[in-house]
């Protein structure tokens, strides 16, 4: 849903990948004329997804970025790509970047960031826009234009995937030997869509704070604009209460876990903003009755006039206070979650059409509405069978602090994919889910949350070392005092250190 700015595969690692061996180069240097060659090349596609490359060309090394060649592209039917493939030291695998928010961008400004830690590791890597050209949270292409909403929902990962493996078979002579996809927000939604629906796409997947179900975000998004906006469209807290309320939740939840750090490891164990409500008389450091009532009913996530919930993600959790900050008018501006939420909802979810406001939805009327188009986009199965069985890796990742896709989609949808595919025993073999304390919307927060996932999937995958725990840094890169923090993913193996930050919802076999 919300566009993120930073290279998650490069930005959030840095920290981490510093003084790491790059993979071992498994190929020839190619010759630069064989990238100009890539465009006039016949690729050996399937008949249901022809592609034409647009250009080819050379670039020389930059910095810490090898030489590459750069291959522009589309898919049919409207499916833009590049490629960018490393001309000397090729590791012989493949690296697809998922998109963020609505996408719509597939140019040098995208993949000089997603790629530029998976080229310095020597991966070939692609990034695609999804299906359709627009800007940041611009959902206007998709109204109306079914083709738009099935590139969008799956088919654009798939068959950018199949080009991409084509493209490096032309160039180096070898098909990847592995290929791996990473994508948070909507690319976590891409990477779960691609191990349900195309389990032979990828060896390895990392999905971060996965839209699980786009009907079920807008509908977040929807309900936390309605309850941070006075009915006059005044913003229902400044930032003074935004801060005030986040201390609070970190002061009454941080040390559960044994030790005060400001980070809380388990936001579901309670938090009332009632005990911030102003005593009679009382003025500045509390919070009014509406305002209390509000932080509830963000926590709480949509409900209807009965009070059931309207999907099963929940709401914000405690913890995530900063971010409702994206929700809120200030400074007589829009809030900045308006625009990506109201086009979500009235062109990519539905055909509501552009007079449509986010104040006008109704939590009795129009969920059902929304589920119209969900066939395209849910990326909820949680049969996993087949990818599994194709030898298939999944690690999906998500921070509790996370304010624009509630973070209980990602433990739901886990909790699903145990119980489908046997229990906490059998599931782990292949899937992992990492809750990082802390961590806000793929990115950011109070905790420590770069984790280099791309070294964690090849060691997985490549060497079977699983990700039983993961080191993770802050963003300064700043030593803990108590030492390193380490997260661990679940379900937690028997006999896990309990100083380890763990969550282990299920009960072991």
């Amino acid at each position: 849903m919300g566009v993120i700015r930073r290279s998650l595969a490069a930005a959030a690692f840095a920290l981490l990948a510093a003084g790491r061996a790059e993979a071992a180069p498994v190929e020839s240097p190619v010759e630069p004329a064989a990238c100009a060659a890539l465009a006039t090349a016949k690729l050996e596609l399937p008949p249901e997804a022809p592609a034409h490359i647009t250009g080819a060309n050379a670039l020389t090394a930059d910095g810490q970025r090898p030489a590459i060649c750069r291959v522009r592209g589309y898919v049919s039917p409207n499916t833009g790509f590049e490629i960018v493939l490393p001309t000397t030291g090729w590791n012989g695998k493949l690296f697809y970047a998922g998109c963020t928010g609505s996408c719509g961008i597939a140019g040098e400004s995208i993949w000089a960031r997603e790629c530029d830690y998976p080229l310095r590791r020597g991966y070939a890597c692609i990034i695609s826009d999804m299906g359709h050209r627009s800007g940041p949270g611009d959902g206007l292409w998709a109204w109306r234009n079914i083709e738009a909403k099935i590139d969008f929902g799956y088919r654009a990962t798939h068959r950018t995937a199949q080009t991409a493996k084509a493209v490096v078979a032309a160039f180096y002579g070898a098909r990847p030997k592995h290929s791996y996809f990473m994508g948070c927000s909507t690319g976590g939604r891409q990477a779960l869509v691609s191990a349900q629906r195309f389990p032979h796409d990828f060896d390895g997947i990392i999905a971060g704070a996965p839209v699980v179900s786009e009907a079920g975000t807008v509908m977040s998004f929807v309900w936390t604009l309605q309850q941070l906006a006075r009915a006059d469209g005044s913003p229902m807290f400044d930032r003074a209460a935004i801060d005030l309320l986040h201390g609070a939740a970190i002061a009454k939840l941080d040390a559960r876990d044994g030790r005060r750090d400001g980070v809380i490891d388990d936001p579901r164990r309670g938090f009332d903003p009632a005990s911030l409500q102003c005593r009679d008389g009382q003025e500045g450091g509390c919070l009014n009755a509406e305002q209390v009532s509000a932080a509830r009913a963000v926590y709480t996530g949509p409900i209807d006039s009965q009070g059931r919930p309207t999907y099963f993600g929940g709401g914000f959790l405690p913890g995530s206070e900063q971010g409702w900050l994206a929700f809120l008018p200030l400074d007589g501006k829009p809030a900045g979650a308006t625009l990506s939420g109201t086009d979500t909802t009235r062109y990519i979810q539905s055909d509501f059409g552009p007079g449509w406001e986010a104040s006008a939805f109704d939590f009795d009327r129009d969920p059902e509405r929304l589920r119209e188009n969900e066939m395209l986009y849910t990326a909820s199965n949680p049969d996993l069978r087949a990818f599994r069985d194709a030898g298939g890796k999944l690690l999906i990742y998500h921070g509790w602090a996370d304010a624009r896709v509630a973070p209980l989609n990602s433990v739901d949808y886990y909790g699903a994919v145990t119980r489908t595919m046997g229990g906490a025993r059998a599931t782990r073999d292949f899937a992992r889910l990492v809750m990082v304390p802390g961590m806000e919307h793929c990115w950011g927060g109070d905790g420590a949350f770069a984790i280099d996932y791309i070294a964690a999937m090849e060691a997985w995958m490549e060497h079977g070392e699983a990700p039983d725990r993961l080191r993770a840094a802050h963003r300064t890169g700043a030593a803990d005092p108590e030492g390193p923090t380490f997260i661990q993913s679940f379900p937690a193996p028997a006999g896990s250190e309990r100083d380890v930050r763990m969550l282990n919802v299920w009960s072991s076999e």
